[in-house]
């Protein structure tokens, strides 16, 4: 067989591991090909490269398939969400200021509790928080206004600001944000540099959030069905290895490299096993699956998350709240997970909807192969999104 190159773009974030794994670690050239992957400086280059074929596959925020099908950011070009890369890794911090003021409430950034947070941070703003995101159309924009909807910061209360993942602790030191919400292991980077505080893992909002999928243009997975079968399987069984605890070493030194990250393989191992620092004194916090890439079929497009995010975006944008919700849920193509992936071995649930937040535990199901463990799937106010209701 022989070897294919395939350019796929990415941004420097711990979720780009399955496919950084994939290329370092033989699993690309188990299946005949090779990844020529390409770093990108924002998410709007991440999408251009691929919606204009400068790339063939591209590590990709989970809303933004979801918003261009709902005609949201001015490039329509039909993409397909193949594989889910990864769920959570996400953290809301604050500014130095802001967490002075915390602190002296008593505050012990206990990394918990998204009503505490909310609650305490509206005590000591004085106006609206201004967030730093690194996309508009991304789950920490929408986890961020799902919160701020639902608690003492109310819809008023945050002001959202794009900045790329790499630029925010700098936007934090120099006053543009006073807070944000970004990947790691650039909320770590921030604490590093003294400018700021994390106050939250996105995960506590809500527990199985999509975070980044493996996007493809639609066309090219209609002209390029075996390749598209070999990147699939070999970023699926790279995200398989990254669940072993054990490999996180291995696994943080080959993404801190110059060529990947360029960040201590410290503060990915961080991500990697949950052991977070989560201020300059030194605090620490375990939180558990901070990012998961395998357990649970977090690889499964489910078309429920893509009806989620297509309903938080008809909330946030007034021009999408005619579009049409069932083609934007159609771009998580779960039709071609199971085409592509069932000959690997991976486990397939038998539906390819769900009630999101319904989980509390987890909970053994039946799938296409037997059974299937779901992992907790909560968001923090226990609302249940049914994607049948309209």
């Amino acid at each position: 067989m022989n070897t294919v190159t395939l350019p796929v773009a990415y941004m420097p974030l711990i979720d780009a591991a399955p496919l950084i794994i994939a290329q370092e670690m033989g699993f690309a050239e188990a299946e005949g090909i090779a990844l020529d992957l390409i770093p990108a400086p924002s998410w709007s280059s991440v999408r251009d490269m691929l919606a204009f074929g400068r790339v063939d596959a591209a590590h990709m925020l989970s809303a933004v398939p979801v918003a261009m099908a709902m005609g949201l950011g001015g490039v329509s070009t039909a993409l397909s969400a193949v594989s889910v890369l990864s769920i959570n890794g996400n953290v809301i911090g604050v500014g130095k200021p802001l967490e002075d003021r915390l602190r002296a409430t008593g505050f012990n950034f206990g990394f918990a509790d998204p009503v505490l947070a909310a609650n305490v941070l509206a005590q000591v703003s004085d106006g609206p928080i201004v967030f730093g995101v690194p996309f508009p159309f991304s789950m920490h924009v929408e986890l961020l206004r799902y919160w701020i909807r639902a608690t003492a910061l109310g819809p008023n209360g945050v002001v959202i600001r794009t900045v790329p993942p790499p630029l925010m602790a700098k936007a934090l030191e120099a006053g543009d944000i006073d807070a944000f919400c970004v990947g790691e292991p650039w909320g770590s980077v921030a604490v590093e540099q003294g400018v700021g505080a994390l106050l939250l893992p996105t995960a506590s909002i809500w527990s199985f959030a999509p975070e980044k999928v493996l996007a493809i243009r639609t066309d090219w997975a209609e002209t390029e069905p075996d390749l598209l079968g070999r990147l699939m399987r070999a970023t699926w069984r790279a995200g398989r290895w990254l669940a072993n605890s054990d490999v996180h070493a291995t696994a943080s030194d080959l993404l801190a490299r110059k060529s990947y990250l360029d960040v201590s393989a410290e503060w990915l191992d961080r991500a990697l096993s949950g052991h977070l620092t989560v201020t300059a004194r030194g605090d620490q916090r375990q939180v558990e699956r901070f990012v998961e890439f395998h357990h649970g079929a977090a690889s499964f497009p489910w078309r429920s998350q893509a009806r989620w995010i297509a309903r938080q975006l008809q909330l946030s944008h007034q021009s999408a709240q005619a579009a049409d919700i069932d083609a934007a849920t159609r771009v998580f193509r779960s039709d071609l997970h199971r085409q592509h992936l069932g000959v690997a071995g991976c486990e397939m649930p038998g539906a390819s909807e769900k009630l999101e937040g319904a989980i509390r535990d987890t909970t053994l199901v039946a799938a296409a192969g037997g059974t299937l463990t779901l992992l907790p799937n909560r968001f923090f106010d226990a609302r249940i999104f049914d994607p049948e209701l309209k």
